[in-house]
């Protein structure tokens, strides 16, 4: 009984925290599974994974990464294949650079990890297009996902390709690589039933497909309920503990465990607490889980225009473990990582037999396997757990004002390619998705007497993105769709001239739909008609006059980014063009000493693109900001969890810093070239980096002690005695040492990392204790006992210990400001 009931501790503790690492990996030759769980060479094992995708990281990120989620306890590493950017065009294919997915997993399997890949080749991933090449819909009678051939010969073709490129780095287990699960499709049951019996067939025909490829790992289709016997189907969602495979021979996985959420231009930042998160998974694996994948565990940036949606922000933090910097989230990391290596500890137990439920009541139940009882704590039980340990991550403004000179992008026709006809043409047609810029240009004639009295309205019926009106070659307004629907209504009043007035309206598109049955019939652009309301004679419809459909803007075809490109055209200083809309900025900066991660602040600014030595940050559209109301400043975390629950930043941009990759800067003289649509304040741009510099930890004495004690317990002979000795645990970021202690207090401190103060009673000696046992160190850690401080504040009283430290290089005089 008394492993048992250490086993019963070990798994309520499933539901709580701490800091730690972990993760071991053995080179796999033979993968299989049964009922219970995967099994590698011969061995049932319990799987965590996490999701980084490549392409959002530069691949000199990429090793350090990965080596922080094996530190964090992952098994594991996911990723999807983007079909969009290895296969650009028909039969030409690119694995170079952020797209080097041999390269990347290679450094997976040297980290002794292994690989779920996702080859799809539909991604969804708010991804544009859904991570379909936009080249496909010029191929005749082609409808994607869906018992069509057209389609089905190029999908199979790019599945092959990533299958034989695989094979040739010999990077699937039975070749002695890490790939031990593949997934063919992806998501496809949410929607299957839109296409009725063809969709079924298509189904069907992907399974049988992929199972020919002889990869000699299984293959995965999640959120497929009728996938066949050969493939095992898996979950998605916050919660898949209740979750069943659809037969009894295949092992229950949860293929995207949602970390947080995605952000949206015009809507808060959405988080997802970390004691909601480990109880989810606790429970999945309690319940006869198997292996469970972090999505996303890094989710990285959307350099470029890959962010989909539409509206999706070039941030894809998505909350994740690891942030958008590559740097530690706490407490979410050390959380998670603890809840591994409980995990660990329990691997064989939870994988070694049929389990049977006994319930005991409300909230409460007994699992049985094989004799052995423990008891699951309850949802409300572990509500009251929180995180011992958090890291505050503030910018540092670097840079003083940058020196500016700007480039007025032509409202009128600049010599690009145009397409004349007497109707509106769809956007992604006409631009292939080579730019998010089309323009609509047509004329109107007005007479004296339309004028009289009038009040003119440009009034587009239906329009998708933004819409930036001009009339004679001045802004008369701008529109987007975000929050009415995919496509929506523009009315836009206007002032016209009697005589020829100049009718020019800039479609702008925000990122491709990613999700959805029959996406790729959706189109972009301006749909129509288009009417002039408001004059004195009556309406006037444009529709079906002639158009000119001019692709791109001036600047992007003369590539102004690039410092060659910049020398084709006569710039001006930035006071002749303040606040302007279409206006090209150019100026340099040099790169911020030391080795933390870079932004560009451009809270300022209002919406455009941003390149730094000709490579692309992304888009940016701080104007657009989340609605004032929603938001609070604490975030209850019991009950289940929502992407509108637990908001921040109402009333602030949606993207306030954009990420410059180290490597992307040179040490001095780095060009920086924004493309603004709207206008904005260019004096406000700032570098900044991304500096961990507080490290916050909080216990009390109902926590558990950490999870290193409890294997030397286990072993121990003293099992019967019970283990309950709490311990603060503070570290800072690899390379850093405690330099300060910003706040200490043992007794009952209230409020949180950042805003921690004193309760009503507190130990006077805390601050010294804690200083000498932590300055000068990288780590430290503190029993939380009366004896540690020498009183006992509160007799009679639980109590906690509340830190914050401050952490910085050795002999460090950076100054950190204010967020």
């Amino acid at each position: 009984m008394a492993a048992a009931g250490s086993l019963s501790f070990l798994l309520f503790a499933l539901t709580i925290f701490v800091f730690g690492d972990g993760g071991i990996w053995a080179s796999a030759t033979n993968v299989t599974y049964d009922q219970r769980a995967l099994i590698i060479d011969g061995k049932r094992r319990i799987l965590v994974s996490g999701a980084i995708h490549y392409p959002r990281a530069v691949p000199e990120m990429w090793e350090d990464l990965i080596l922080k989620a094996k530190d964090g306890g992952l098994d594991a590493i996911e990723t999807y294949v983007f079909w969009d950017r290895h296969e650009p065009s028909p039969g030409t294919y690119n694995f170079e650079g952020r797209y080097d997915l041999p390269k990347f997993l290679k450094l997976v399997q040297k980290a002794g990890l292994y690989v779920i890949l996702r080859i799809g080749p539909y991604a969804c991933a708010e991804w544009n297009f859904g991570g379909f090449p936009v080249w496909l819909l010029d191929i005749p009678g082609i409808h994607f996902r869906t018992n069509n051939e057209p389609f089905k010969r190029r999908m199979q073709s790019f599945v092959k390709k990533v299958v034989n490129l695989m094979k040739e780095h010999k990077l699937f287990a039975p070749q002695g690589g890490p790939i031990i699960l593949a997934q063919i499709e992806n998501e496809y049951g949410n929607i299957e039933w839109s296409f009725g019996a063809p969709g079924k067939q298509y189904m069907l025909w992907a399974a049988n497909m992929a199972r020919g490829l002889d990869i000699g790992v299984p293959w995965i289709m999640c959120q497929q309920s009728d996938a066949p016997e050969y493939i095992i189907n898996t979950c998605n969602g916050y919660y898949c503990d209740g979750w069943m495979p659809n037969a009894a021979n295949k092992p229950k996985m949860w293929t995207e465990d949602w970390s947080g959420w995605f952000g949206s231009w015009g809507e808060p930042v959405p988080h997802r607490p970390v004691e909601d998160l480990a109880f989810a998974v606790a429970r999945f694996f309690e319940r006869r889980g198997s292996l469970q994948n972090y999505y996303m565990y890094f989710g990285g940036t959307n350099f470029g225009r890959t962010s989909g949606g539409p509206y999706i922000t070039t941030s894809y933090d998505y909350d994740s473990p690891i942030d958008e910097y590559g740097q530690l989230r706490q407490p979410k990391w050390g959380h998670l990582a603890n809840l591994h290596k409980v995990l660990k500890i329990c691997e064989e137990a939870l994988v070694g037999g049929d389990l049977r439920y006994i319930s005991l009541g409300r909230m409460q139940e007994v699992i049985s396997q094989s004799a052995t009882l423990r008891m699951e704590a309850s949802r409300l039980q572990r509500r009251d757990l929180a995180s011992n340990g958090s890291l505050v991550s503030y910018p540092a403004k670097i840079s003083g004002a940058l020196v500016w000179e700007a480039y007025k992008e032509p409202v009128r026709v600049w010599g690009g390619k145009i397409l004349k006809t007497k109707h509106l043409l769809e956007q992604i047609s006409v631009t292939k998705d080579t730019t998010d810029y089309l323009w609509y240009r047509s004329s109107l004639q007005v007479s004296p007497e339309d004028l009289l009295d009038a009040t003119p309205v440009i009034e587009i019926e239906s329009m998708r993105d933004v819409v930036h009106i001009f009339v004679n070659g001045e802004l008369a307004g701008s529109t987007n769709t975000k929050n009415v629907g995919l496509y929506a209504k523009a009315t836009q009043p206007v002032n016209l001239n009697a005589g020829d007035n100049e009718i020019d309206i800039l479609s702008v598109t925000v990122g491709l739909q990613n999700y959805g049955a029959f996406f790729e019939t959706w189109g972009a652009g301006i749909r129509g008609p288009v009417l002039v309301r408001g004059l004195a004679t009556g309406v006037r419809n444009l529709t079906n006059q002639l158009w000119k459909h001019e692709i791109g803007v001036k600047g992007e075809a003369l590539k102004l980014y690039t410092r060659e490109g910049a020398e084709t055209v006569t710039w001006v200083p930035n006071s002749l063009t303040t606040s302007q809309p279409l206006v090209w900025y150019k100026g340099q900066f040099d790169a911020p000493e030391g080795d933390e991660p870079v932004a560009l602040d451009l809270g300022g600014m209002g919406k455009g693109l941003v390149w730094v030595n000709g490579k692309s940050l992304g888009r940016y559209w701080p104007a657009f900001r989340a609605p004032q109301n929603g938001c609070s400043q604490k975030c209850d975390y019991r009950g289940p969890y929502g992407p509108s629950k637990c908001v921040t930043g109402c009333g602030q941009p949606s993207q306030q810093w954009y990420h410059i990759p180290r490597a992307w800067l040179e040490p001095t003289g780095n060009f920086l070239v924004l493309f603004e649509e709207i206008g904005g304040d260019i004096s406000n741009i700032q570098i900044v980096t991304r500096s961990t510099n507080s490290v916050c930890s909080y216990i009390s004495d109902a926590y558990p002690p950490p999870v290193s004690m409890w294997l030397e317990h286990i072993n121990s002979k003293e099992t019967h005695k019970k283990l309950t000795t709490p311990m603060l645990e503070l570290q800072c970021p690899t390379g850093n040492l405690i330099t300060d202690i910003k706040f200490a207090s043992y007794g009952n401190p209230q409020g949180a990392c950042g805003s921690f103060k004193k309760g009503s009673c507190h130990a006077e000696s805390t601050l010294l204790v804690v200083k000498q046992a932590c300055m000068g160190q990288e780590s430290c850690s503190l029993t939380l006992s009366w004896k540690t401080f020498g009183v006992n504040p509160c007799p009679g009283l639980s109590k906690s210990l509340a830190v914050e430290a401050i952490c910085r290089p050795p002999a460090s005089d950076i100054f950190i400001g204010d967020m």
